[in-house]
């Protein structure tokens, strides 16, 4: 008889925290895009310039950082289900409260609380799946759950046409509190991820171990404490000043002040053996971001400045988009189980760049455009579904939530650069052709990357035993226990 297929190696309970996961990660998607819908009924409404608008965008990239931290850190000592609850409640009551905003000030605090809690999503998600699937599918497990937040701005945009002409933006809003029920059905029906519980948990009998600290280094004596207090009240008002008008003509300076300041984080957190991988695999996410950002956040004004598309037919064309990057994701997860995570990465990468120019040269035909951005993005931002594998290997279970939730979300910064430097790059030539430059140029830089392993060899550089990858069972990979003992796959 032949083996038997992958899905029946997936008990129910594995599939049952993959749903619950993948429901928080696409209700996170929807609250997320729903400011750039929405900008410019509310720019209408507070009488508010494109500018000042346009920071209620970036303002949720000023608190990701800290809250990919503080809440990893907290799914790291309290364990992954309790940390994601508290991500869902975060940026599900932040998204609540945009909707009875009644200026800019009270609009852009709600934004900081929405960023708090989508980081923390991204971190204590990813590892809750990660570590209670089967070794073996964990590039499938990780795949399967990015593609949410793609769903996400998918019912986002179809929502918005009938539910603003006739409620208003507000009620956009209000819809997402939705995601506070699925943290009480997760609270209650939901076990603990299966690796933090057989390493971590909390044991039926015997002594128990001790609970993990991942950011004990930064609190070693009140020197540091005081010292490391500063640098965060400095890296969040650096970032405020360069995503609001407040920083106007000192962004390059401010900018630098706030990567000094993170840089000082990781340099800490990862230690004397650790701190080169933090900050490598933050540059690593970080260009990531810029090479896929462009298009994300620019493609709508290129489809309308250059291409002269009405609205309707923008809406068709990132239709194509969301389910490009959808599909993407779960293509990654079945190519990095077969081919191993950086090599799929690497592979899918370069494959995409023979899509780059041709979408953007396409001019005529919007059913030709929707079906080359539907593979583009198929193959360079679905691939970003099997990032968090990437990333969650580096690192060993007791500090995983928190060094993923930091090196990831201080690499998103590059998210908030990417739509400025596209737009500097096009004043010296069309926006499409701006984009295309940008997104070829940086997806080779990240193959590079990710493909020669540059990250890992830095560690490696320091830390001569550094494992290939901490996700992956030493002797094989096999599934980790559930709550009791499973047969491996």
């Amino acid at each position: 008889m032949g083996a038997a297929p992958w899905y029946r190696e997936v008990t129910p309970r594995q599939w049952k925290a993959m749903f619950a996961a993948w429901i928080g990660y696409l209700l996170d998607g929807f609250d997320f895009v729903l400011i750039t819908l929405v900008l410019t009924e509310i720019a209408d409404e507070f009488h508010l310039s494109t500018a000042t608008a346009a920071s209620l965008i970036s303002g949720a990239f000023i608190t990701r950082w800290l809250g990919g931290a503080v809440l990893g850190a907290m799914g790291d000592r309290y364990g992954r289900r309790t940390a994601m609850i508290a991500s869902i409640l975060l940026y599900s009551l932040g998204t609540f409260a945009c909707g009875f905003a009644w200026g800019y000030t009270s609009l852009f605090v709600a934004r900081l609380v929405i960023g708090l809690g989508m980081a923390g999503e991204y971190s204590t998600s990813v590892t809750y799946v990660l570590e209670s699937w089967p070794a073996r599918l964990r590039n499938r497990a990780s795949g399967f759950l990015i593609s949410g937040y793609a769903g996400g701005s998918v019912i986002a945009a179809e929502l918005y046409t009938w539910v603003v002409p006739h409620w208003g933006w507000r009620w956009m809003f209000w819809i997402g509190v939705l995601p506070v029920l699925v943290a009480v059905w997760i609270r209650r029906s939901l076990p603990e991820a299966a690796e933090w519980q057989a390493e971590i948990g909390p044991a039926a009998n015997g002594p128990q171990p001790e609970r993990p600290n991942p950011f004990r280094p930064l609190f070693t004596g009140r020197p540091r404490s005081w010292g490391n207090a500063a640098l965060m009240v400095a890296a969040t008002g650096a970032l405020f000043c360069v995503f609001t008008p407040v920083g106007e003509g000192y962004v390059p300076w401010l900018s630098a002040v706030a990567a000094l300041c993170l840089i000082g984080f990781a340099v800490q957190l990862g230690g004397r053996k650790g701190w080169l991988l933090y900050v490598s695999l933050m540059a690593t996410v970080f260009c990531a971001f810029l090479y896929s950002w462009p298009i994300q956040a620019l493609l709508p004004t290129y489809l309308k400045t250059e291409l002269g598309y009405a609205p309707a037919q923008v809406t068709d064309v990132m239709f194509y988009a969301g389910f490009g990057t959808m599909a993407g994701c779960w293509l990654a997860g079945f190519v990095g189980d077969w081919l191993g995570t950086r090599r799929a990465y690497a592979y899918t990468l370069l494959a995409s760049l023979a899509f780059v120019f041709p979408v953007f040269a396409v001019q005529g035909s919007l059913v030709g455009l929707g079906a080359l951005l539907f593979v583009l993005l198929a193959l360079s931002q679905g691939i970003s579904g099997i990032l968090p594998k990437y990333i969650a290997g580096h690192f060993p279970t007791a500090t995983r939530a928190a060094s993923l939730g930091f090196v990831y979300n201080v690499g998103a910064l590059g998210g908030a650069v990417a739509p400025v430097l596209g737009a500097r790059l096009a004043e010296g030539m069309s926006l499409g052709r701006a984009l295309a430059v940008l997104t070829f140029g940086l997806t080779l830089l990240v193959i590079i990357l990710v493909g020669g392993d540059v990250p890992r060899k830095l560690a490696r550089l320091l830390d001569r035993e550094a494992p290939d990858d901490h996700l992956v069972p030493a002797g094989g990979s096999g599934a980790l226990p559930e709550g009791a003992p499973t047969g491996s796959p």
